[in-house]
Parts: C-alpha cells; structure tokens; sequence
C-alpha cells in the first residue's frame, strides 16, 4: 500500500478474536493504513505468532484472554494504551458457535456462552474503551456480525440471534454514543477460515455457486470492510450494518 494512500497514520486500535482468521486479517489491513494495533485471544502461542507476522511490537501488542472476562478486558485496553496510546478504533470481532443444531434441542449453557462472548462482551469491551476516554476524543466502533443475523441459517440459529442482536447493539450505540464515536457493523457471509469450515468444507464448490460473484470470502474481503469504516472514508456512516458476502443474501442464501 502506498504510504501516501494510507489512512489511519497514528491511530491505535484494539481488535479482539485476532491472532488468526478474520481478526488476523483486519489486524494486518489496519496496520497497512497507519494504525497500531492490540490483539486479543485466548491462546498466547498464536498472539506471539500474530504480532510477528504483523512486524513485531512497533506495530503490534498482545493481550490474551477470554473475550468474555471483564478483568482481561480492562487489562487489555490498559495494556493497548501503554504501549501506543488511547485507543482510537475498537473492532469486536471475537466470537463463538460451540453449537450445532436445531433451537428445541439447545443446550442452554452453550447459548448463554455465545451470548456472553458475541454479544454481552462486545457490549463490555464497547463500555471499556468508553471509560478509557473515547467518548471524549472521538473515535469508532466496528462489530464484527454475520449474514446468518439477517436470516434464519439452520443449524447455528442462536449464533443468528446472537449477531441479529449485535446488528441492534450496533445500531443502539451509534446513537447513545454519537456525535463523537461512529458504531458500524459488517455482515460477512461464508468466509474461508478454520472457524467456518464445517459450512463449506468437502462442498465448497455447491456452496459458492448460491453466490452472484462465484466464490466464498476470504478474510481480507472483511478487513477491507472493517478498514474502511474505521476511516475517515466513512466519516457521514454510523450505525449500519454493512453486508459483505459475494451477493450470497440476494439468492436467499445467508449462512451456508
């Protein structure tokens, strides 16, 4: 990326979920533009690989832990700030399915962890970063949701509802928190990654065809998403939930 087109020079971001995937790419999209970025994620050994494949700790701290421990939130946006400075940029993209199947046969423990992780702590790192001051100096909030939120997907129904109540999260913060903070959100469809394997994988080829442009995403198709709304590109942009999935909704398609 040419150094004149970059356009986060000097921000700091904190991206959760992000030592592999979709978080690892956003985290290396927004290091291209200028920022510097904290990751967090339960394994340390894969955050110590993340921050060296993102140039090591000029351009990268790590912080790992549970995206749904209210400790480990605090410490990590302590952390982020003491090694870079007040976070400008936060993107919630942590976020679990430890579940498959249908609704009646729930394991209910199962749905109160997805929402403790996918909802409940993207609100809690929102909170954390808020308290730190970014309501004063201004600054945005990516969540990072699903197309199976804007469509009933069978077989991870409540991750659904958990992203459907994200892109609502998304929507009621941008105006609680706004003039100074923009609150987007984007809805990727099947996206190529060790997270969304069991939907596409031995059948990728059945499961592309459903999609107007031919191929599932890749990660860097989210970060590039993510990026621009964490810049001033989409400075007149906030509380929408940006669709992001080859056309796949346009057939009737969400989640696989």
């Amino acid at each position: 990326m040419n150094a004149d087109s970059v356009r986060l020079p000097g921000r700091v971001a904190l991206v959760t979920g992000a030592s592999r995937g979709i978080g690892l790419a956003i985290a290396r999209r927004l290091v291209a533009e200028g920022a510097r970025v904290g990751l967090t994620a339960r394994r340390p050994e894969t955050l110590t690989e993340a921050v060296a494949a993102l140039g090591g700790p000029a351009h990268a701290v790590a912080v790992p832990g549970r995206a749904d421990d209210a400790e480990h939130r605090a410490e990590a946006v302590r952390r982020v700030a003491d090694a870079f400075g007040p976070i400008d940029i936060l993107v919630n993209n942590a976020g679990i399915n430890p579940a498959y199947g249908p609704l009646a046969t729930l394991d209910l423990a199962a749905a109160r962890k997805i929402l403790d992780v996918n909802l409940v702590g993207a609100l809690g790192w929102v909170q954390e970063v808020c308290a730190a001051g970014l309501t004063e100096r201004g600054g945005c909030v990516v969540n990072v949701s699903s197309v199976a939120g804007l469509a009933p997907s069978t077989g991870i129904a409540f991750y659904g509802v958990s992203k459907a109540a994200l892109n609502h999260l998304t929507a009621c913060l941008a105006v609680e928190l706004g003039p100074t903070v923009r609150v987007n959100a984007v809805a990727p469809g099947v996206v190529k990654t060790r997270f969304a394997a069991a939907l596409y994988e031995g059948r990728e080829e059945e499961v592309a065809a459903a999609y107007p442009l031919g191929r599932l995403g890749v990660p860097p198709d989210v970060a590039a998403a993510v990026a621009f709304l964490a810049s001033p590109d989409a400075a007149w942009i906030t509380g929408q939930t940006v669709v992001c999935d080859g056309g796949a909704t346009l057939t009737g398609r969400a989640a696989g």
